[in-house]
């Protein structure tokens, strides 16, 4: 009989389907017992604050931010005042460097250097530790930014828009600090610049986001297994030469734990009790998360403390990671027969007499002259990286 019926109550929400697939509404049914009624109850649809929907403007500014120091650091680089080869120079002042030193169409590394980029005899032993900080929002070229910021619309709107800015914003910022510090910790004879740390964050908070909210979605495995894919397939890339992978492991890693502590759902029993509507009653949820959830809170929190706080001091004392992993390095660069490994940055015994500039590369003994008056340093590193290129 119709009056025997129980009404269903649908709490609508939103969550995403798949690592990488797009977002879309998903109705998850909550059965409740109620008193019996004459007549089927209206279906009621209620808004569910744990899973609105945000709208996202702290990732497009994070975009513009990047944006504008890329600018900044190609004005400040000035490649008409120090090397006589630049590309594009219809740009001026806002020229590249030559292909051959920069071949991401960017800045020199004296001049990424001077803007903020990691740079670890300086955060070691000129207590330049903020470096950790600025190098996640400088690029080395257009490519360079290019790539990441795609990457970053297409991952940091979709997480924003389901858990809100100060959440996403937080997770972007540590990621970022995590992967430069790995990266600090195993590369210190190179700088370090780029977003890809806070970037990989974003991937790794996705993960642990799958899997501390389990329940909630409808493809488990083809969820978990799209993202695991893409995860592999960026972390393979990072193997090839000029590529700091250490920043994507350590931003990895990084939002992984975070993604335990701040990305939590709560369960649907507790949501379906909170919202149920007036004169409807559900079966009593005491806790507001699972039980697991919890254990992988509380792990994650203290695993994220401690490796920042171990890796951070032991950087500060000088510490090289790979005196203590003999095979490290290959996670960042696999040598092959196509390309070498070798990244050591360039170093030239100058001598000016008048107006010439003789030049002598300690790597590969080459000489070169060049008339050139009252050079500055940046020219001078410069013309040294063309000639032990």
């Amino acid at each position: 009989m119709a009056g025997d019926r129980t009404p269903e109550i649908q709490i609508r929400v939103n969550s995403r389907r798949g690592g990488g697939g797009g977002s879309s509404n998903v109705v998850h049914p909550v059965e409740v017992d109620t008193p019996q009624l004459s007549s089927p109850g209206p279906m009621v649809y209620r808004e569910v604050k744990h899973f609105k929907k945000w709208v996202p403007w702290l990732i497009p500014a994070f975009v513009v931010v990047n944006t504008i120091m890329f600018i900044i650091t190609m004005y400040v680089n000035n490649c008409p005042e120090n090397s006589d080869s630049c590309l594009a120079k219809f740009l001026h002042r806002l020229s590249f460097q030559p292909f051959k030193e920069n071949p991401l169409l960017g800045p020199s590394s004296a001049t990424l250097q001077k803007m903020g980029a990691l740079d670890v005899s300086k955060v070691v032993h000129q207590h330049q530790g903020w470096r950790l900080i600025t190098c996640n929002w400088l690029h080395g070229g257009v490519f360079h930014i290019l790539a990441n910021m795609l990457s970053l619309l297409v991952i940091g709107i979709r997480l924003e828009q389901e858990f809100g800015f100060v959440r996403i914003g937080l997770l972007y910022v540590i990621s970022g600090f995590g992967g430069s510090l790995l990266s600090a910790l195993f590369l210190q004879s190179n700088i370090s610049v780029g977003a890809s740390g806070a970037l990989f964050g974003l991937l790794g908070g996705m993960l642990s986001e799958l899997i501390t909210n389990w329940t909630i979605y409808v493809n488990k495995f083809v969820a978990l297994f799209t993202l695991v894919v893409i995860i592999a397939v960026n972390l393979a890339v990072g193997i090839l030469p000029h590529v700091d992978n250490f920043a994507h492991i350590g931003g990895f890693l990084s939002g992984f734990l975070i993604g335990f502590v701040f990305l939590i759902r709560p369960q649907f029993g507790w949501v379906s009790q909170r919202y149920a509507a007036q004169g409807y009653t559900s079966p009593p949820v005491k806790s507001k998360f699972k039980t697991y959830q919890c254990i992988l809170w509380i792990i994650s929190l203290v695993l994220l403390i401690v490796g920042l706080t171990v890796g951070l001091v032991l950087l500060l004392r000088g510490v090289d990671a790979n005196d203590h992993c003999s095979w490290c390095h290959y996670l960042s660069c696999v040598p092959t027969s196509k390309w070498s490994c070798k990244t050591e940055p360039a170093f030239c015994l100058s001598n000016q007499v008048g107006n010439q500039l003789n030049l002598t590369c300690s790597s590969n003994n080459k000489t070169g002259m060049y008339t050139v008056s009252n050079p500055s340093s940046s020219r001078i590193q410069g013309l040294c990286t063309q000639l032990c290129g």
